[in-house]
């Protein structure tokens, strides 16, 4: 697997405390690409912040890989956990769980490429990209909750 600095940025951060659980009530309960929210992050770590347009262009690009890779090997492992109807299932459950990890990565990977650093948004603060690029988000998406929101602020700045 590679070691990218966007791939370890977000090991790291999935990792604080009440991040996981956080994370999978976003993507849950709003539509959240948490590849995304973490990419945004990501970019804020390097004090670049995004307008609406930007996410807007981002999305699109990632969208049929999130759509018809992603969220169907995570609808499989899920399936799989909930209807192991026989024991070595869970093997199979694990080797999905180890491709969606793969295809995640992937993902990210993609978003690094289309979109370097340099090259995206404006410079701002650390903290200012942040909350632009996670208020940017949630406009976009139309509907997220803030207290998960301010859960992830928490933890970047605590990071």
């Amino acid at each position: 697997m590679s070691e990218s600095p966007f791939w370890k940025f977000s090991l790291r951060f999935y990792a604080q405390p009440g991040v996981a659980r956080t994370c999978i009530e976003l993507q849950d309960a709003a539509g959240v690409d948490v590849n995304l929210l973490f990419f945004l992050l990501f970019l804020a770590s390097n004090e670049r912040g995004l307008a609406h347009d930007d996410i807007a262009h981002i999305d699109a690009a990632i969208a049929p890989w999130r759509d018809n890779v992603v969220r169907p090997l995570r609808s499989v492992r899920r399936a799989l956990k909930n209807n192991l109807a026989v024991s070595e299932a869970e093997n199979l459950r694990t080797e999905v769980k180890r491709i969606e990890l793969e295809s995640e990565r992937l993902q990210q990977e993609a978003l690094s490429e289309m979109f370097p650093i340099g090259k995206i948004g404006t410079i701002t603060s650390r903290e200012a990209a942040a909350r632009a690029n996670l208020a940017a988000y949630a406009r976009y998406l139309g509907s997220v909750p803030q207290a998960p929101l301010e859960v992830v602020l928490r933890a970047f700045r605590d990071s």
